[in-house]
Formats: structure tokens, C-alpha cells, sequence
């Protein structure tokens, strides 16, 4: 009987030890996708993050579908998690996640792109406006205020892609008005996709007779559909802008192929995520002064800011600050050794 019961017990200690290991996730960590390089540093960031701050994570990714996210959600929900980071693949259809959230307790912060619901708990992302602004001012200086211009928007009611070409748009728009640019075609382009970017430049500069002054993008993937293009056609005096610091675009930057590209550093982005989640956790989010209009109410926000990426700044913000390695950008080499 003795031994019958020393068997219970052990039984019980290891049922009770193995539950402890499966603790329910306290956050959800809900990525569009990890098919691009740079959601690889969200994921790493996030959960080196959540580790420090004693965390319980699980991270998963929708592919960019919006059936597959939901589902994830609901799942998510059911094991337990408290809040929900979630960089939605629509942001409108995302609505219907806070709602979901809310039936179950949990809170919700938008990452990285919007979620257009006035219940959201909170927004925390780049600011997306101020690249576009970099990226048009840039090229007004460079271009001395004239000129023709071609904007390469990203996935059509993307609130990233919105917000950028809105910072392009406010910029240039004294320009248009006194007749100085011409934007010769604006354009959505579908997974943000650099084929689609290549075709819309071909388009444009079969339009303006082969003359453009300068390209802004997005995004780095659609910067590099411009350069090839513009290539192709032997045009190398063309203000090309890109946003991401993809390795090839800086590399690009470094060749004079590209002029600038728009740094969203992603570690401050998934370190500053994981800190609010912490808070909402405990009760103790500090929603301050900052906030963004949200499906009409103000919603609290943390904008990561964002740098300009020339030649000269490459050491100190990208290769210094871990971002991307000397060996990632070998056109960069010789600006790297000068500022040794």
C-alpha cells in the first residue's frame, strides 16, 4: 500500500511539473509573415526582449493570410494569452481581432501596422509618415525642387504604405502646386512586390520619354525593381529612395545606384513592443501624450523614429549598431575603412 502511494505521489509531481512546462503563453507575438529578411529581426528582438522581462512567449506567422491569422488568434486566445501583438496581414479585417480580444480579456497592440479599431489598446510602429517626408525631401534637395517624380506605393490600404506616401504627398505638394514637379505615376503595387515596382518605372519612363528625375519607394524590395530599371535603360543620375535597409539597397547606396535608403531600425521596434506588452500585462502602461487617431478615437502610440542611410552614415547606423555586418555591404567597404 506504501508503495502504492509513493506512485500516486510521484505521478503527480511529474503531471504537476509537466503542466508548469506548458504554461499558457501570457503573449502572443502575430506576425503577417517571416518570409522577408527583416521579420527574422522582429522575431529575434521580440523574444530576446521577452526573455529579460520574463515573458512567456509564443510567436507565430499567418503567411499573409488573413483566414490563417484569425485562426491563430482564436487559438492564441483559447490557450490563454493575455495580450496580443499583432502586425495584422489587413488591417481593416484586424478590427474583428480586438473585438475577439476583448470577449476574452486579452488586449491587443498593433504592430508595425495599424489595426483600424477605436477599441485597440494600443499602436506601436515606426513612423511610417516622417520616412515618406525624409524620403521627398531628399530628393527635393537633390533634385533642386524640379522635376519628375515617380511614387512607389506598397500593398493598396496597407496602412504603412498609406502613411509613407502621405509624408510624400504633404511634402512635395507646394511643388505640384506651383508647377516644379510633376508626378508622372503613382501606383499600388500588390505584396509590395519589386517586379510590379520594375514594371510601373518601364511604364513611366516609356510615359516621360525616358526623362525622370526621381523614384521614391516604399520599401527596399521596390527600390530595387526602380534601380533595375533605370539601369536597364543606362539612366544613373536618377534619385532613387528606398525604405528597410535591405543589405542589397545599401550596398546599392554605396555603388551610387541607389541615393538613399530609410532606416526603420527593427530592435528598438520589437524591444519597444515587448515593453508595452509588459505593461499591459502588469497593469502599469503609461500611455502618456502620444496618440494616433484610430477608427475615430485616439489610440496611444510609440513611433520609432526613423534615419536617413547615405554612404556616410552607414558605419554608425547600420554596421556600428549590429544592423547589418561589414560583409553584408562589400561596396560599403572603403567608406567603412575611411571612418575607421
Amino acid at each position: 500500500m506504501i508503495r502504492s502511494t509513493s506512485a500516486v505521489l510521484l505521478a503527480l509531481l511529474i503531471g504537476s511539473a509537466g503542466c508548469k512546462a506548458k504554461e499558457a503563453p501570457q503573449v502572443a507575438f502575430l506576425l503577417s509573415t517571416l518570409q522577408e529578411e527583416r521579420y527574422q529581426k522582429d522575431l529575434k528582438y521580440f523574444e530576446q526582449r521577452a526573455k529579460e522581462l520574463d515573458i512567456r512567449v509564443v510567436t507565430l506567422a499567418a503567411d499573409n493570410d488573413n483566414a490563417k491569422q484569425i485562426a491563430q488568434v482564436e487559438d492564441v486566445l483559447t490557450q490563454g494569452a493575455k495580450v496580443l501583438v499583432i502586425q495584422p496581414t489587413d488591417s481593416q479585417a484586424a478590427s474583428a481581432y480586438v473585438k475577439l480580444a476583448h470577449d476574452h480579456g486579452a488586449k491587443v497592440i498593433a504592430y508595425d501596422r495599424a489595426i483600424i479599431s477605436p477599441d485597440l489598446d494600443y499602436y506601436v510602429s515606426h513612423d511610417s509618415y516622417r520616412v515618406g517626408v525624409l524620403q521627398a525631401e531628399a530628393a527635393l534637395a537633390a533634385t533642386g525642387g524640379k522635376g519628375k517624380y515617380i511614387l512607389l506605393s506598397g500593398q493598396a490600404g496597407h496602412s504603412v504604405a498609406a502613411e509613407i506616401t502621405r509624408g510624400y504627398e504633404h511634402t512635395l505638394a507646394p511643388y505640384i502646386a506651383q508647377g516644379d514637379v510633376e508626378i508622372v505615376m503613382k501606383h499600388n503595387h500588390s505584396a509590395w512586390s519589386p517586379e510590379q515596382a520594375l514594371r510601373t518605372v518601364e511604364d513611366a519612363l516609356t510615359r516621360s520619354g525616358g526623362k525622370i528625375d526621381a523614384i521614391l519607394a516604399n520599401n527596399s524590395g521596390m527600390a530595387r525593381g526602380a534601380v533595375q530599371a533605370t539601369q536597364a535603360v543606362g539612366l544613373t543620375k536618377v534619385f532613387i529612395a528606398g525604405a528597410d535597409a535591405d543589405a542589397a539597397n545599401v550596398d546599392f547606396v554605396c555603388q551610387g545606384k541607389q541615393t538613399i535608403e530609410v532606416l526603420k531600425d527593427i530592435e528598438p521596434l520589437a524591444r519597444t513592443a515587448a515593453d508595452v506588452a509588459k505593461q499591459l500585462l502588469t497593469g502599469d502602461a503609461d500611455k502618456g501624450s502620444a496618440t494616433i487617431a484610430m477608427g475615430g478615437r485616439d489610440v496611444p502610440v510609440a513611433a520609432v523614429r526613423v534615419e536617413v542611410i547615405t554612404p556616410d552614415t552607414v558605419k554608425l547606423l547600420l554596421v556600428d549598431s549590429g544592423f547589418l555586418s561589414a560583409s553584408e555591404i562589400p561596396a560599403c567597404a572603403s567608406k567603412l575603412a575611411a571612418v575607421r
